[in-house]
């Protein structure tokens, strides 16, 4: 059976130093930011504020975005969505985002195309998907397959291949363990192997 095509954009799995749970920090999201964040993007820190990632543009990651709170506008009410649908335009508060940040943190992230034994342990960008979903809130971001390299500046290293029934190597879409490679907390990229 083929694997599925169903992005989730990077989910947390475990974490290299062993110490369980995953570790999260509030960050702030610009007044009126326009551009949708979702669940599981990829996210960089420019002028102190969150931004989605984009390979094109920013170098190294902060983390992955897991959500955001604020009051809205509209209702007066504290808020807290897996997303941010972009241009909030508060009156009261702060947009706080919710951010994976651990260096250590590892995730599994969906390919665009597959992957194959000797990828691992090598780096690849993600793709710049600007799409999510607002009725899950998830993300579309995947590993960009086409990219993978011994480059010290891409984005993720891949780890392994999650395993799990249905995911295969060398078939399109494949499920992987990744790290953050460039990480605005550890290092500024380390070649692949």
């Amino acid at each position: 059976m083929p694997n599925i095509n169903k992005p989730f954009g990077l989910r947390p799995l475990g974490n290299l130093s062993a110490t369980g749970s995953q570790k999260q920090y509030g960050y702030e999201i610009q007044d009126n930011q326009a551009g949708a964040i979702f669940q599981g993007d990829l996210v960089t820190l420019k002028d102190g504020y969150i931004l989605k990632f984009a390979p094109a543009s920013h170098t190294a990651a902060v983390g992955v975005f897991n959500g955001c709170s604020y009051i809205d506008p509209s209702s007066g009410k504290p808020t807290w969505k897996n997303y941010y649908p972009g241009s909030v335009d508060i009156t009261a508060g702060k947009i706080i985002a919710d951010v994976i940040d651990d260096p250590n943190q590892l995730f599994i992230v969906q390919g665009d195309e597959d992957a194959v034994q000797a990828d691992f342990g090598k780096n690849a960008d993600v793709t710049a998907s600007t799409t999510g979903s607002t009725v899950t809130g998830l993300s579309a971001m995947t590993l960009d397959s086409s990219t993978i390299a011994t480059t010290a500046a891409l984005n993720l290293k891949l780890i392994g291949k999650w395993d799990i029934p249905g995911n295969n190597l060398g078939e399109n879409f494949t499920v992987v363990v990744v790290k953050i490679n460039e990480h605005l907390y550890g290092s500024a990229g380390v070649a692949g192997q």
